[in-house]
């Protein structure tokens, strides 16, 4: 039987200031054991846990994202709807899912950054585009299965033989 200390953790990244999923991922985070970093660039509550670690970085364009990125590895969780994070994350092995349960992978990530850039093109031109709808209770639901799936996925990689 092996020690656990030798299996590497597994960790929650969460791209906070406009996450609408924090309380499921504390939930999922729990069940599992998983320690949670919560990365904004201002105040924010967060539960009492010695497993749910706030970081406030400095005010600036993507420095949240930076924070993340520079840490994040094949064996982290990443929860962001920030493309541009998602595809650094992806590229540095990290399983990324986004508030709506949508996986980013290797294969999805290039027509995501495509279209983002497409619609930023569309509204610098004038364009009118609508931002994202409200989170429903079928996107909480799928972004609970794809984390647990996510968590589960991992547990089997770095624990073949549990």
């Amino acid at each position: 039987m092996s020690d656990d200390s030798e299996t590497p953790a597994i960790r929650i990244f969460v791209d906070a200031d406009a996450c609408p999923v924090k309380n499921e991922v504390y939930r999922v985070a729990e069940r599992y054991g998983l320690k949670v970093f919560i990365v904004a660039n201002s105040f924010m509550n967060v539960p009492r846990s010695e497993m749910i670690e706030r970081v406030i970085v400095s005010e600036g364009p993507d420095v949240a994202d930076g924070w993340i990125a520079e840490r994040a590895t094949a064996n982290d969780i990443v929860i962001t709807a920030d493309i541009p994070l998602a595809g650094r994350c992806v590229k540095n092995g990290a399983t990324v899912i986004s508030p709506t349960g949508k996986p980013f992978d290797d294969n999805s990530i290039g027509m995501a950054l495509g279209m983002r850039d497409l619609m930023t093109d569309l509204r610098s031109a004038g364009a009118v585009t609508r931002g994202p709808p409200p989170l429903s209770r079928q996107d909480i639901s799928r972004f609970l299965s794809a984390l647990d799936l996510a968590v589960t996925r991992l547990k089997r990689k770095l624990n073949p033989s549990s």
